[in-house]
């Protein structure tokens, strides 16, 4: 999965510790490592010398290296393995241009927007963990849906991954009279996805509203997305609404951060 890179071959160039610098030691050595890493020295899937090596760099306790490394893997620029060592995180962000990632061509040419975007990334796109069932509707939906606390609404829950590795999981909220046995009741929607299935339906998307927040994950969102000790998430809330005003779909979404940019072009008049 990593590329192995020795000391001798990455020449990090590592500056020496200030003495009179007030910063505690591992912040330094923290610090430098972080830097590197943003310089591109150490670049993504590269091997972190070993604490030895750093050791003996610095001069100083096996112990104050790992406080270092650990803080760098808090950040969620680095991952531990097992008897292989510390690695820079291989995770390439997608680029999430709002303006365009629910453009209608995209649909008419059969792709949805995670599609578009990791493809453009150059990464290659997947689902899995789909899961479909009909409930009543939550009293933040309805309120979203305009519907009523008895209404019924079709749920499908899935789990998106760029090259085999999760980024993102998506819970979409559709009233049931208008999802219920069609396609978009199956785990395979087709071409172009939910939203293209709508407008085949007659609901012609007229335009979308986004709520966006940061936050730290909950425990099953870091299991579900493999998420290294403190990555926070983004926290997505999406109200789709076709031509005649009715919101047919709302979307709860979960994003690591490192996997994304939020892209965004706004009209300056």
């Amino acid at each position: 999965m990593y590329e192995w890179r020795s000391w001798r071959a990455v020449d990090l160039s590592l500056p020496s510790l200030d003495p009179v610098s007030d910063r505690p030691v591992f912040k330094q050595i923290a610090d430098h490592l972080r830097e590197a890493i943003e310089r591109g020295t150490l670049m993504p899937g590269a091997k972190v010398p070993s604490e030895a090596k750093l050791m003996e760099h610095y001069g100083v306790a096996r112990m104050t290296i790992r406080s270092a490394l650990q803080l760098l893997q808090a950040e969620g620029l680095t991952v531990a393995e097992h008897g292989r060592g510390v690695f820079v995180r291989a995770r390439p962000p997608v680029r999430r241009l709002a303006s365009d990632r629910f453009a209608r061509r995209h649909r008419e040419k059969g792709k949805a927007a995670f599609i578009v975007e990791t493809e453009g990334a150059g990464g290659k796109p997947s689902v899995d963990s789909i899961q479909i069932s009909e409930m009543k509707v939550s009293a933040d939906v309805a309120q979203r849906l305009g519907l009523s606390k008895e209404d019924m609404v079709l749920v499908r829950s899935r789990r998106y991954l760029i090259n085999g590795h999760p980024v993102e999981t998506a819970v979409s909220y559709l009233p049931a009279v208008i999802a219920s046995g069609t396609q978009i009741a199956e785990p395979d929607t087709g071409p172009g996805g939910i939203y293209a299935r709508l407008e085949e339906m007659g609901y012609r998307l007229d335009h979308f509203d986004e709520e966006i927040k940061s936050r730290m994950p909950l425990r099953e969102e870091v299991k579900a997305l493999r998420l290294a000790p403190g990555t926070p998430v983004f926290h997505l809330i999406r109200t789709a609404f076709a031509e005649d005003g009715r919101a047919v779909e709302v979307c709860d979404t979960v994003m690591s951060s490192d996997a994304y940019v939020l892209a965004y072009q706004l009209p300056a008049r």
